[in-house]
């Protein structure tokens, strides 16, 4: 976690009252800007602010830390702006996304972002779950879903369609189901994050909710993936996933008329103010890169 950030929401929402403010003024959600005020109340192991629902106050160990807090904000401040190198892309930067985003999309681009952006090295963090920026210390998160809590900061870099595909031996032994309610018939592989054990349809003429079985639900999207390949079900897959399989013949579209819900790809990310060069970089070219991909529907 930043804790020249965490320093400079403490400094604000003690001169303009409230975290709501501070957050509004550093271009953050209010979670975040309360995670920061926790984050820093967990480094300087005692309480450093009074709240109620009506009045802040300082604690006698925020006066302190208040003084410290401008001081540590003035001595970054001036090391920031005695390069002129300080404003390039530079330093470690931590990014969390699925595996099967990581695996089809962006690790064949590393190479790229590598050669424009030497001085950046990424940590890259494969996760399925929502990452608290903030606890997590991530810098970027890439997450696909169908929709964001408003108190998140977020770019979003495109549209991401899904397949229903299975393995040929699979489609072989079962057969092609002719609707959505043939899939109750059929094994299938589920998705704890994103509808589980009820699939939505949408058809030419009509939606359809289907209850599918099947002999495994995961968490992690790439093991979908692999348990479609490996012939355990039909999967409901992302579109940049499922495609070069496809197109190799290594999996088929199953129900190629009746499509799932749509969902987006998005950056997410702690602040608007004060964005690190090495931050927006990676999201800039997080977004040229969907833009100018089949597998992705424009913003």
């Amino acid at each position: 976690m930043d804790r020249i950030i965490a320093a400079k929401v403490f400094v604000e929402t003690v001169e303009r009252g409230s975290a709501t403010a501070a957050a509004e003024a550093l271009g953050m959600s209010r979670a975040m800007a309360s995670r920061y005020l926790s984050a820093m109340e967990d480094w300087a192991g005692t309480r450093l602010l009074h709240r109620s629902t009506r009045h802040l106050s300082l604690a006698p160990a925020g006066e302190a830390a208040l003084g410290r807090c401008r001081r540590l904000i003035e001595v970054a401040e001036s090391i920031s702006g005695q390069s002129t190198d300080a404003a390039a892309p530079h330093g470690n930067l931590r990014v969390a996304m699925p595996g099967v985003l990581a695996d089809a999309v962006f690790l064949p681009l590393i190479p790229a972002f590598a050669k424009r952006y030497p001085k950046v090295f990424i940590d890259l963090r494969i996760t399925d779950r929502l990452v608290d920026l903030v606890q997590d210390r991530i810098d970027v998160s890439l997450r696909i879903t169908a929709s964001l809590d408003r108190a998140v900061i977020a770019r979003r870099l495109g549209g991401v369609s899904s397949f229903l595909c299975a393995a040929p031996d699979l489609i072989a032994q079962f057969g092609q189901p002719d609707a959505p309610e043939g899939l109750a018939e059929r094994p299938c592989i589920s998705y704890a994050q994103f509808g589980g054990r009820t699939w939505s349809l949408s058809g030419p003429d009509r939606t359809a909710k289907v209850d599918i079985t099947g002999p495994l639900q995961t968490n992690e999207a790439y093991l979908l993936l692999r348990g479609a390949l490996e012939g355990i079900g039909i999967a409901m897959l992302p579109a940049f996933a499922a495609a070069p399989h496809i197109a190799k013949g290594t999996l088929v579209r199953v129900l190629p008329g009746w499509a799932p819900a749509d969902f987006s790809l998005y950056a997410l990310y702690a602040s608007r103010k004060n964005l690190p060069a090495a931050t927006r970089a990676f999201i800039d070219f997080a977004a040229e890169r969907t833009r100018n991909s089949s597998v992705f529907q424009p913003v």
